[in-house]
């Protein structure tokens, strides 16, 4: 495993998702993202984005004005 980090600050939907996307292209199966973005649009996006992909959010929290997602690449 390997965690990976997507920096998807002061970008706006849907680019966050759309980075997130392109990112987790480059990782393999059990790897991990943290997406920090300042769109709060990101606590449902990336979450819905990852049910339907098959990925798994292990935390979402919030500090200050940043929004973090951590997710597990699946299959």
């Amino acid at each position: 495993m390997n965690l990976h980090k997507l920096d998807a600050r002061r970008l706006l939907c849907p680019l966050p998702v759309i980075r997130t996307q392109d990112k987790v292209k480059q990782l393999q199966t059990g790897d991990e993202l943290e997406v920090t973005s300042t769109d709060p649009g990101v606590m449902q996006d990336i979450p819905t984005w990852c049910r339907i992909n098959g990925h798994q959010i292990l935390e979402t929290q919030q500090q200050n004005n940043d929004y973090i997602i951590r997710l597990k690449v699946g299959e």
